[in-house]
């Protein structure tokens, strides 16, 4: 993609307004607690005091909205701390320019280094650089700075009281998680009664899983219908895709082809009155005719071999998901055993070694984390001597702007920046009218300015230009509290948010993290993830006996979790103007899809895994061994753009099939997996004869 191709692309995304469901109850309860702050602190103390602590409650609502399954009050009072100590050590040093600049300097690389532990972390982070950039624009003392670091960390407090106290929908992000996963299988269900290679997204079943992690306290509280339905839902997919495929499944075409397909729709009809159950509360309804079709019928069409022992499990699967929702599931006894298992998510203070390693980690040259920490640690001091060095006043706005709109990658980057400055554009025009006509006082200006918080708050996820027009609107009023006329800030804000906003897409081009370099480590890594799943299965073949549930559980999550980085990766890399550098998009695509039939055809084998009581096979053990010697290899000539060798495997699997023939579901497995790997080969063998050729990205 050229640069102007990649710029335009930018703006058209930055400008977008999507359709997104709205919810006014919960914007409203965060606009509430900035009016309560903003309203005490106007009527006991000034309207500087009241433009100060407004910050606090406005920066913990934003946080609160963003997505993380972590309770909304731990949220809101994180930020609470973090704005208290962002203010108090800004304010200490704002007696020197020189000071202050080191220091901010400093944050901000802290705070750009916040990334590395998750997106709501480093959205936190951001909010304390430009909390301290704001309100130490007052001049006070270090009696002062602790009043005012107070009135922020009040703000956060209200927020987290008003989220205690006004609960909307308890448990309301767990239970739309699990029903999404539910509707996605359902979903799956019926594009496999037309598509039996129809492809699926995990994306809902990660979310499910994210979300079913508690503590051991929330685990007693938690609603009995949240207790079982996922697991079945994990185990359903490749019971799904199993009954479909032509190969270990139902034939292509006749009866049994007609009976799978009745089971299929049966069953999305029945994974949809699940998920409503579950959305909202209420008891399971199951319509007749899903129910009819889930019986095992005396005459017509019957299912054979491989297939019906499909029919069964996915019967009895159906029947677990009905009766984990109706049903309420085991509590602890009285010892405090649990007898329900739950994914145990850690305690705030058990996260901080694990951020303090993901810090580590990314601490290093290469890192797009530590790059984009760099970079907007020299964008914000390169806009704060701007800002202060222009005759303007408000020099905080050119860096704020900076670092609210740059992101770890380049897409998000400039379309943040074209969305800011068009929402500052709106924004400013809209209150400056208001403001020209109405000339209003201090709690008029006070309660404009919640509208317009609660108008954010409601439109949040529409998109970043909506949003940066209401938060400018806010701030035009919050400036109209103090008494600073509107017509003075004007052409100040709309030409330092343009500064700030070109020194956040310059830093980016002239010190760039390009993604699409990487594609090839990315895509190396899925191979390799892809690799331990399909030996995870391939062993419970060969051993039986010694089959470990866990383990090929773990790996099929580290295969969703491979697969998902790298289509993340290959998004971004999308909007890049960078040549691919050895992975065309033909290739990119060929390779996608090479892998993701790898993965299908191991969840096809896993659909089928053999009984502890089975006899061991000597063929699955010798392919599998043949796999694990070929994939370090492997993985290392994706990353060194060298040709793929499977020729061991290869000839394990002829040896197999000739031992036991081709009537085994692991055989037949073993054969699409080895398929799979013969294109991932195609697709990236160099040279005219292959697929990755040196043309540009589109």
């Amino acid at each position: 993609m050229t640069w102007s191709s990649a710029l335009r692309k930018a703006a058209r995304d930055g400008l977008t307004i999507e359709r997104t469901k709205l919810t006014p109850v919960v914007a409203a309860r965060g606009a509430l607690g900035v009016a309560i702050v903003v309203g005490v602190t106007l009527w006991l103390g000034t309207p500087a005091l009241a433009v100060s602590s407004a910050f606090g409650a406005f920066s913990a609502g934003l946080v609160t909205f963003q997505r993380s399954w972590r309770p909304r009050p731990v949220l809101a009072l994180a930020v609470a701390v973090g704005l208290a100590v962002s203010t108090f050590l800004g304010y200490v040093a704002a007696f020197d320019p020189v000071v202050f600049g080191t220091l901010l300097t400093v944050w901000t690389l802290l705070a750009g280094m916040a990334w590395a532990v998750g997106p709501v972390s480093g959205l936190v982070a951001t909010q304390t650089i430009a909390v301290m950039l704001v309100t130490v624009t007052l001049p006070t003392s270090v009696t002062g700075a602790l009043h005012h670091a107070g009135l922020i960390a009040v703000g956060g407090l209200v927020q987290a009281a008003l989220i205690v106290l006004l609960p909307v929908r308890p448990w309301g992000v767990q239970r739309d998680a699990l029903a999404d996963a539910l509707a996605a299988e359902a979903d799956y269900a019926r594009r496999l009664r037309h598509d039996p290679q129809a492809g699926f997204d995990p994306q809902p079943l990660m979310d499910a899983r994210e979300a079913a992690e508690l503590t051991p306290r929330q685990a007693r509280s938690r609603p009995r219908q949240l207790g079982g339905p996922r697991g079945v839902a994990e185990r359903l997919r490749p019971v799904l895709a199993a009954l479909a495929d032509p190969v270990l499944g139902a034939p292509a075409e006749g009866p049994e082809r007609d009976r799978a397909r009745d089971l299929l729709g049966a069953a999305a009809t029945v994974l949809d009155a699940v998920a409503r159950a579950i959305r909202w509360g209420k008891p399971v309804k199951l319509p007749e005719e899903a129910t009819a079709v889930l019986t095992v019928p005396a005459t017509g069409p019957v299912l054979h071999g491989a297939a019906r022992r499909s029919a069964l499990r996915l019967m009895a699967l159906l029947g677990d998901a009905v009766d984990a929702t109706d049903q309420p599931v085991r509590r602890t006894t009285t010892r405090g055993a649990p007898e329900h298992r739950h994914l145990l998510r850690p305690s705030v203070p058990r996260l901080v070694p694990v951020g303090l390693r993901a810090l580590r980690r990314e601490a290093r040259w290469s890192s797009p984390v530590g790059r984009h920490a760099v970079r907007s640690a020299a964008v914000v001091l390169a806009g704060y001597a701007a800002g202060t060095a222009l005759p303007w006043g408000h020099a905080y706005w050119a860096p704020m702007t900076s670092v609210m709109v740059m992101r770890p990658d380049f897409g998000q980057t400039y379309s943040r920046g074209v969305a800011r400055f068009a929402g500052t554009v709106v924004g400013v025009a809209v209150a400056g009218v208001l403001m020209a006509l109405t000339h209003p006082g201090p709690w008029v200006c006070a309660g404009l300015s919640v509208v317009c918080v609660g108008l954010m708050y409601l439109l949040m996820r529409t998109g970043y230009s909506v949003t940066s027009a209401c938060i400018t609107a806010y701030v035009v009023f919050l400036l109209g509290i103090a008494g600073e006329g509107w017509s003075q800030t004007v052409e100040a804000r709309v030409a330092l948010t343009l500064l700030g906003g070109l020194l956040a897409m310059a830093a980016y081009a002239l010190f760039p993290t390009w993604e699409t370099p990487r594609l090839r480590d990315r895509l190396a890594e899925w191979l390799t993830a892809n690799g331990h799943y399909a030996l995870a299965v391939l062993g419970a073949f060969a051993e039986p006996g010694e089959r470990k549930p866990r383990r090929v559980r773990e790996a099929l999550l580290d295969a969703r979790a491979a697969r998902t980085a790298w289509e993340e990766m290959a998004g971004r890399a999308l909007t890049e103007p960078v040549r691919h550098r050895g992975l065309s998009r033909t290739s990119e695509r060929a390779a996608e899809s090479a892998l993701a039939t790898m993965g299908r055809a191991t969840l096809l084998m896993e659909a089928h895994l053999p009984e502890k009581d089975a006899e061991p096979s000597k063929g699955a053990a010798s392919f599998a061994a043949a796999v694990a010697d070929a994939l370090p290899a492997a993985a290392a000539a994706v990353r060194d753009r060298k040709p793929l060798d499977w020729t061991a495997p290869r000839a394990a699997l002829a040896a197999w099939r000739e031992e036991e023939g081709e009537e085994g579901v692991a055989v037949r497995g073993s054969e699409l997996l080895l398929d799979a790997l013969n294109e991932l080969a195609t697709a990236l063998s160099p040279g005219p004869g292959g697929r990755n050729r040196a043309t540009r990205r589109p």
